[in-house]
């Protein structure tokens, strides 16, 4: 399917000034009528008011159904762009340009959309697959370190629940990934991209087998609930629910705790927060029960089995698994 000629640019003030001038005027120059839609930066904009003003401008410039949208950003603005396109005259095309490790990684690969709500994360969304995903590892140069990190958190995922080759090269290559060199930064990208194409090709709505691409995240989650969206990046949040997800394998026999010590020693090694914010345990439980994995009221958890595999686990009693796992953790 051809790309339409008629298309919006969603980005943000940030990414606008590295990137949207040279954007618009290599779209202008292939042919392309181009309208640059400005949103808020932040985790904290990632909301249905933000969504209504994309909409807005759409409406406003008489867009149609022969017309398309590009992410030009990170993940909040790939999970905005993706739900406006899924709903926009319920559907038009777009393409994902990530700019940030963690969108090219993760969230611009897959085809899941959405925005968050006060009391969870991403609970309004829809599965949309973008026509083309264009990477280009030179943009992870502009990053603020912060931002990078956050980025490695779900490279180090794919390692843990797929693949331990991959989590022994990161072992040794995170000198060279933190130096940002191209080699290592095409290789990171590249094989954590194929591992989740690997998954979503099998489960695209996840079903089955695509949730344990949320190891990490239900803990992570609660985190970013509980802390206010924006206090901690996604990445960090996630890295520390990765943890917490390690320990409790560790508690229910899943892995070994010199590889939950691994684990945590490598995030630890790409500067990743890996203790839990000091928020009470009913709190932590609540904002889980609210999680996209729960079933019949039962919360499902993705635990390591070691380091290279993982597993989705039914936890009968989560209040007595936590009050243990997080017993083992120091707080911040």
């Amino acid at each position: 399917m051809r790309f339409p000629r008629r298309t919006a640019v969603v980005t943000n003030p940030t990414v606008q000034a590295l990137y949207g001038e040279a954007v618009r005027q290599s779209l202008a120059a292939a042919g392309f009528s181009v309208t640059l839609v400005i949103v808020p930066d932040g985790e904290e904009y990632k909301n249905l008011a933000t969504l209504e003003t994309i909409y807005d401008t759409l409406i406003r410039q008489n867009f149609d159904r022969t017309s398309g949208l590009i992410a030009l950003g990170g993940g909040v603005i790939g999970d905005l762009t993706g739900f406006a396109a899924a709903t926009f005259l319920r559907g038009i095309p777009f393409a994902q340009v990530p700019t940030t490790l963690l969108s090219q990684v993760d969230s611009s690969v897959g085809g899941k959309t959405g925005v968050n709500h006060p009391l969870g994360k991403n609970l309004i969304g829809a599965f949309y697959q973008p026509l083309h995903v264009h990477i280009d590892v030179q943009t992870l140069r502009t990053l603020p370190p912060r931002e990078f990190a956050a980025g490695l958190a779900e490279v180090v995922k794919y390692g843990v629940i797929r693949d331990r080759d991959f989590f022994a090269w990161l072992e040794r290559s995170k000198e060279g990934l933190r130096r940002l060199e191209e080699a290592e930064l095409v290789e990171a990208v590249k094989r954590s991209c194929q591992i989740k194409a690997n998954i979503v090709e099998i489960d695209e709505r996840e079903n089955s087998l695509r949730a344990i691409l949320n190891f990490g995240h239900t803990f992570g989650h609660a985190v970013e609930t509980l802390a206010g969206y924006g206090r901690f990046r996604h990445g960090e949040a996630v890295a520390i629910g990765m943890v917490v997800a390690a320990t409790a394998a560790s508690e229910l026999g899943l892995c070994r705790a010199e590889e939950a010590a691994a684990i945590r020693d490598l995030l630890v090694a790409f500067d990743l927060p890996v203790t839990p914010p000091d928020f009470p345990l009913a709190a932590y439980l609540q904002a889980m029960g609210r999680d996209k994995k729960v079933r019949e009221g039962a919360l499902r958890l993705v635990l390591n089995c070691g380091i290279g595999d993982c597993t989705l686990r039914t936890i009968a009693d989560p209040e007595q698994l936590f009050t243990s796992v997080l017993a083992r953790l120091p707080s911040l």
